[in-house]
């Protein structure tokens, strides 16, 4: 299994770019939201998965762990392949999707071009409990970089507890002050 490739951007296009590593040109499929974050910078970092097919063996990257996650979760679901999940993830970011996988949006999810609303419906189905347990962005949580607080509500997620309750016990007893484990004993207590 290819997991990352580093090394120097020879070609890039919406779709696809090719990457230089120790001699060899890897030709990798990207979203547009890869595409974007790559900028134009000739040395290059990609995220991979190998998908090998009984005709060819593709290789998709991504500019962040957080997206491969994503598609690897959206190529699970029937009815997703790696081409519509590189759609999806070319019209929303990881934690859009996630967003509206958690709060059953299907009209989000139906938006993206060749997902119809039975399709939408089966993400939503199949994915809702894994998205629950992804945690994207702090900023998305507490609308700010607060890393103890993401430790402690990553560790209470991990311990099978609901995001939303995590939530509202950490916020009851953050003050700003406490270390991960005054939050996680905290939020212990209250849940």
């Amino acid at each position: 299994m290819i997991g990352q490739l580093r090394g120097r951007l020879i070609e890039k296009n919406p779709t696809e770019v090719i990457i230089d590593c120790a001699g060899v040109g890897y030709e990798v499929k990207i979203s547009l939201n890869t595409f974007a974050q790559l900028g134009s910078e000739e040395a290059a970092v990609l995220f991979t998965r190998l998908i090998v097919r009984e005709d060819a063996h593709l290789l998709y990257g991504f500019a962040t762990k957080e997206e491969r996650e994503m598609f690897t979760h959206l190529i699970s679901v029937s009815g997703i392949g790696p081409n519509t999940a590189m759609i999806m993830l070319s019209s929303l970011v990881p934690d859009e999707i996630a967003h509206a996988i958690q709060s059953e949006d299907v009209r989000t999810i139906q938006s993206i071009k060749g997902i119809g609303a039975k399709t939408a419906q089966r993400v939503i189905i199949d994915l809702k409990d894994k998205m629950v347990k992804m945690v994207f962005t702090t900023e998305n949580m507490f609308g700010q970089n607060n890393t103890n607080r993401f430790d402690a509500l990553t560790a209470l997620l991990s311990l099978g507890f609901d995001k939303k309750a995590a939530e509202k016990a950490i916020d009851k007893i953050a003050t700003g002050d406490e270390s991960v484990e005054q939050l996680i004993k905290g939020a212990l207590k209250i849940l």
